[in-house]
């Protein structure tokens, strides 16, 4: 660990612990990369799928952030759960429930093709469980089309938040409502291709999907 991963503010709520990082990282599936490219800070937002210490990150052949990236630029890559509105009786006070890991490292790009196609793979079932075994796999031409990249964690911290509000002791006697409101990640109703035959089903794994 080094300074960039300390935890300075609220070390109490902070880990370094790989399984504490890893059960945060499954469970989210949007992370926001941030780098620095000739002092200009990027931050772009991309699906991900984990390995191990490693996040495969995905995208358009062209895509500035992943040329950039697998030039070896330092990079950080921040995923956040938002598990409840904490309302306070204070504004100052006021905050959210969460779970978040902020990971440092460097980037490479993967360029055997199998080697790219089992970590497409690994992001698509990161997202969507039992779905790769179902859909057609990358074409040659596609696979051309598409940058896989592999994230290699040096270290990183998590931080959460969790619990009722903290107020100050005086503000407990306002008659404010005060507590949490939870925000839940809850797919919807699943809405099929217009030119979906009527015949095919809604696969099991979708009806039954959630993030934990």
């Amino acid at each position: 660990m080094s300074e960039r991963s300390e935890l300075r503010r609220y070390p109490n709520r902070g880990s370094h612990d790989p399984e504490v990082i890893h059960k945060i990282l499954d469970e989210g599936f949007l992370a926001h990369v941030g780098f620095n490219v000739n002092g200009q800070p990027f931050v772009i937002p991309t699906l991900y799928g984990r390995a191990g210490d490693r996040l495969f990150l995905h995208g358009s052949a062209a895509s500035r952030m992943l040329k950039e990236l697998d030039r070896g630029l330092p990079a950080c890559v921040n995923v956040a759960i938002v598990d409840a509105l904490v309302l306070a009786r204070s504004g100052f006070h006021s905050s959210i429930n969460y779970r978040s890991v902020v990971a440092f490292g460097t980037a490479k790009k993967i360029r055997n093709d199998e080697d790219k196609a089992a970590a497409l793979k690994t992001i698509s079932e990161h997202v969507m469980p039992s779905r790769w075994r179902e859909i057609r796999g990358p074409s040659e031409k596609e696979l051309k089309a598409t940058a896989v990249l592999e994230f290699a964690i040096e270290e990183a911290s998590a931080k959460i938040r969790s619990g009722p509000p903290l107020d100050d002791e005086p503000d407990y006697e306002l008659p404010v409502w005060a507590g949490l409101l939870p925000m839940k990640f809850s797919p919807g109703e699943p809405v099929a291709d217009p030119r979906l035959p009527a015949a095919i089903e809604v696969p099991e794994y979708v009806q039954r999907y959630r993030r934990s």
